[in-house]
């Protein structure tokens, strides 16, 4: 238990300490800073359209990071260390979702009172946008975690990774941008639902990729 908590720190401050969770969180912002010069000065149009561009740089944004998820620790062999100390890889695994979802879920929560004004996002908007990427946030670090299991083998995988889980990760941003819709009131059931399934079934999809990277 010791060791699986300092591996869950020690994942915390390599996201925090390095600075390399900022990479996200500044894509993040780069991406509600320019999506207005594209969409142009139309305001009611920005208005519609941000907030489902908040959730699809959500999206890569969690993704951004998966190169040092796993690959340091395999390489380092700390991952074949826990294991022959008797760790199931289901529970590596979510130890590294769980330092995961705190390690890009706060900064990224506090990026979207910025990126939301940018957006031309109105108050509840802003609120609602914060209600389900906070529900979202779990289910997004379980689809990085897995990619970065999935691709640890292969240099700059990152992208190839990315295309793998972005089927499972198409529902959260349909339910998602319709809790936006004043008519999608059974949406965030949906995605509370959907967060759940794949924040469940991630530690074992990971753990068997992580038990992969040994065969």
């Amino acid at each position: 238990m010791t060791a699986l908590i300092a591996l869950f720190w020690r994942d915390l401050r390599r996201a925090w300490g390095s600075g390399a969770i900022w990479l996200p969180v500044l894509f993040f912002l780069l991406v509600a800073t320019a999506f207005p010069f594209a969409v142009g000065p139309d305001a009611p149009l920005l208005r519609r359209a941000g907030g489902g561009m908040v959730w699809v740089a959500a999206l890569l944004a969690a993704l951004l990071p998966i190169d040092r998820l796993v690959r340091p620790d395999k390489d380092a062999g700390v991952l074949d260390q826990l294991a022959v100390r008797g760790f199931a890889d289901e529970v590596i695994a979510a130890v590294k979702i769980g330092a995961h979802a705190i390690g890009f879920g706060l900064p990224l929560l506090i990026a979207l009172l910025p990126a939301s004004a940018l957006l031309a996002q109105d108050a509840a908007r802003v609120e609602t946008l914060a209600m389900g990427i906070a529900i979202a946030v779990p289910a997004l670090a379980s689809l990085a975690v897995l990619s970065a299991a999935l691709t640890a083998n292969h240099k700059g995988g990152s992208a190839i990774g990315g295309l793998l889980v972005l089927p499972l990760a198409v529902p959260l941003l349909i339910f998602g941008a319709g809790m936006l819709d004043p008519s999608g009131r059974g949406a965030i059931k949906l995605l509370a639902a959907t967060s759940l399934l794949l924040t469940v079934i991630g530690p074992f999809a990971a753990g068997a990729a992580l038990r992969g990277l040994r065969e």
